[in-house]
């Protein structure tokens, strides 16, 4: 009987024990989380490895809050999407054109192109009454927003803060009263754009009369709003913040600029970590060498994260749930794949200068289809292309059983009338140096379909004053007219064997009135009359030199497509003008072609170029003739060398890419390699050379914020070598 006694004590009284502890940890209430996700730019995907070692172990969260990139990956997250998608949805996004609120150069309407091939595109000043005023951020966002939109599915409705099943609560800053704006309801979207507002790179966003900035000049890593949100037992709280500068490090505007940011963010920092209890959890990853812009190595910040979180799973493990209760909180959380709603309405809001068919001629959605996001992105992105507004964003709305598209651009508040600058430089080791400034006023909406003027000067080596007005005539703006005059001075050196042996200045003025059609955004296709005259008087060189002067007129029809990816060095695409002039009085007609392509292979571009310039009627008289000289146009030649009629150029160049301009600032720069040729059938200028002409050229070169730069040299198998360098707008 002992025996037996001993054995239950030994055996059942300890298995009794442990049901009744199991027992009672089932009916103890687990503690409430808290997930804090800091601010810190690109450094922040690492929160996205931070979410899966939480996954795989299984800890749950109460609330979550997020600054900057951490409220982007909160937002998401709370809004259903995995950390695995998330990881995916990085991957496939273009961070380098990310930060570029036009959407690719084949996708701007003509007069956008035109815009961005005369003048310097940040140089646009809105013309107001009490002043001068300027865009608020070298990048408006347009493609940011768009990309949240399509991560947490903004096509199957609208998702508002308050209605996410997780609450999360995401920090932005007043720029006017340096106050911190908690979002804890609304559009989520919005919120996650506020908080990204990097100051002077991202406009601030215009929210219920504020204007709102980064959340991590006041607030990187809300500790205090987890534990009020949801009165968090525990807090998990991942800073990814970029540490400061060394003092031998911050010597220019921009990098004192950033160190600013830096202390003030550090600063609210440290006062949050003071919140910090003995059972949170902290996790600083290890970050070393990934900068806040290195939105390129996302995966490599992410497994940086994931290291960091299963550094302590030791701590996790504790907080986990079982694998049923974890997959039943998770899927009260995940998203379920259901297709967008049909569309039965669509409304274009909040228009006051532009007309809405403006806007609807860009869009291909119609009543009854699904809303796609490539589709609806690209639509939106056209009309941003347009170049009248600061943003264009949609919604879909469920209104008395309707589901309806509401598509919102905002006009730019600097707008409608505009100051536009221009510069270049040039310097060649046979004519020297060049330059000019550029500047113009341009005046949009002159009427309810869409009227432009547009006056503009240059002054320099070549003189220039002209205007443009141009008159859509239907809504759509499918049809035009347009009217330009100008007069200009310009000179011209005149060569013969490699030499040059006289220069004219070149006066010259003219009008010309067009009916055109837009053919979507390939460009239009014009018909006119153009009227011009041109004076030569001699300014260097032998007397003996005749002066000329010569009228001439006629009918002149063109069609000017363009679908390159980049408007000076594309990576793909092609591009073609033609053009045929008719002068009755004259005697003669004037056809040229000017066909190009480009494709790349990994970092390598190869470009070809095919150009004529002749007369199917007649001869072309010198006042009219064809060009040769200058870069990429016989490189080794002079600018204008070679003067004549019957002129054929083939181009073809590989360039590889050898560096990217930082984000925000478009453009890459290359390494590149020319070789060229030519046939002149007859020639004003070079009169004693025959034959194939050739050339050959290196070059050192890219699209920069400032236009087109490069540095080259050409050579030609005659014995002529020329060196180039030039920056600025054409």
């Amino acid at each position: 009987m002992s025996r037996l006694f001993r054995m239950l004590v030994r055996w059942l009284i300890p298995a009794l024990l442990a049901v009744a502890n199991m027992a009672l940890a089932a009916d103890a209430p687990r503690p409430r989380i808290g997930l804090v996700l800091g601010g810190g730019g690109a450094r922040g995907a690492a929160h996205i490895g931070i979410l899966e070692t939480l996954q795989q172990n299984r800890v749950p969260v109460d609330c979550v809050a997020g600054t900057s990139m951490g409220a982007l990956v909160a937002g998401a997250w709370a809004a259903g999407m995995s950390p695995a998608a998330m990881r995916e949805s990085l991957a496939a996004a273009d961070w380098s054109d990310m930060f570029i609120d036009n959407p690719d150069y084949a996708e701007l309407s003509y007069r956008n192109k035109t815009m961005a091939r005369r003048f310097l595109a940040g140089s646009e000043s809105g013309v107001m009454i009490d002043g001068v005023k300027y865009q608020s951020g070298v990048v408006t966002g347009q493609k940011i927003k768009l990309f949240f939109n399509q991560l947490v599915d903004a096509n199957l409705g609208e998702r508002n803060l308050e209605d996410l099943p997780l609450p999360v609560s995401i920090v932005a800053t007043d720029i006017g009263t340096g106050e911190r704006v908690i979002f804890r309801d609304g559009p989520l979207t919005l919120a996650m754009r506020a908080s990204m507002s990097v100051p002077g790179l991202l406009a601030p966003v215009d929210h219920e009369g504020r204007k709102l900035v980064d959340g991590g000049l006041v607030d990187n890593l809300p500790i205090a709003e987890v534990r009020e949100r949801c009165k968090a037992d525990i807090v998990i709280a991942v800073n990814v913040g970029s540490p400061l500068l060394k003092a031998e490090e911050v010597g220019s505007l921009i990098t004192v600029s950033a160190q600013m940011i830096a202390i003030l963010t550090e600063q609210n920092v440290s006062r949050s970590l003071a919140l910090l209890r003995a059972g949170d959890i902290y996790i600083r990853p290890d970050l070393s060498g990934i900068t806040a812009g290195d939105f390129s190595r996302h995966g490599e910040a992410a497994d940086r994260g994931r290291a960091a979180g299963d550094a302590v799973s030791g701590r996790l493990v504790a907080l986990s749930l079982s694998p049923e209760a974890y997959a039943a909180w998770w899927q009260g959380i995940e998203v379920r794949r259901r297709s967008a709603p049909r569309i039965d309405e669509i409304e274009i809001a909040g228009l006051n200068r532009v007309d809405t068919a403006a806007v609807a001629r860009h869009l291909h959605i119609e009543p009854g289809q699904r809303i796609q996001p490539a589709d609806i992105n690209r639509d939106l992105l056209r009309m941003y292309g347009d170049g009248w507004y600061e943003s264009v964003d949609y919604t879909v709305l469920s209104q008395r059983d309707k589901n309806i598209l509401r598509v919102t651009p905002v006009e730019k508040r600097w707008g409608p009338d505009y100051l536009r600058f221009g510069l270049n430089l040039q310097a060649d080791n046979s004519q020297g140096t060049s330059f000019g400034l550029r500047a113009a006023y341009h005046s949009t909406w002159l009427n309810r379909l869409g009227g432009e003027l547009i006056v503009s000067g240059d002054v320099g080596s070549t003189n220039r004053l002209g205007a443009n007005l141009y008159q859509p005539l239907d809504p759509a703006q499918r049809l035009f007219v347009e009217a330009t005059v100008g007069v200009e001075q310009s000179r011209l050196n005149i060569y013969q064997n490699d030499a040059r042996i006289a220069q004219y200045k070149v006066t010259e003025n003219g009008h010309g009135v067009y009916l055109g059609a837009n053919i979507g955004v390939l460009g239009p296709v014009r018909l006119g009359w153009v009227q011009r005259r041109r004076n030569y008087d001699l300014d260097i060189g032998s007397p003996s030199s005749p002066n000329a002067g010569a009228s001439f007129g006629g009918w002149k029809t063109s069609l000017d497509f363009d679908q390159f990816d980049r408007m000076h060095f594309p990576t793909r695409g092609w591009a073609a003008q033609l053009s045929y002039f008719d002068s009755p009085e004259v005697g003669y007609s004037k056809a040229e072609a000017n066909l190009q392509g480009a494709f790349a292979l990994g970092g390598t571009v190869f470009n070809a170029r095919f150009r004529y310039t002749g007369s199917p009627r007649g001869v072309l008289p010198f006042y009219d003739a064809g060009y040769l000289g200058g870069f990429l146009n016989l490189t080794a030649f002079a600018p204008n060398q070679v003067v004549g009629d019957d002129i054929r150029y083939l181009g073809l160049r590989t360039e590889r890419i050898i560096g990217h301009l930082p984000l925000g600032l478009s453009g890459d720069m290359r390494l590149g390699f020319a070789l060229e040729a030519a046939k002149v059938g007859m020639r004003y200028s070079e009169s004693k050379s025959d034959g194939l002409i050739d050339s050959a050229a290196i070059y050192l070169g890219g699209q920069t914020p400032f236009g087109p730069a490069y540095l080259g040299f050409g050579y030609s198998t005659s014995g002529v070598s020329n060196l180039f360098l030039f920056v600025g707008t054409p």
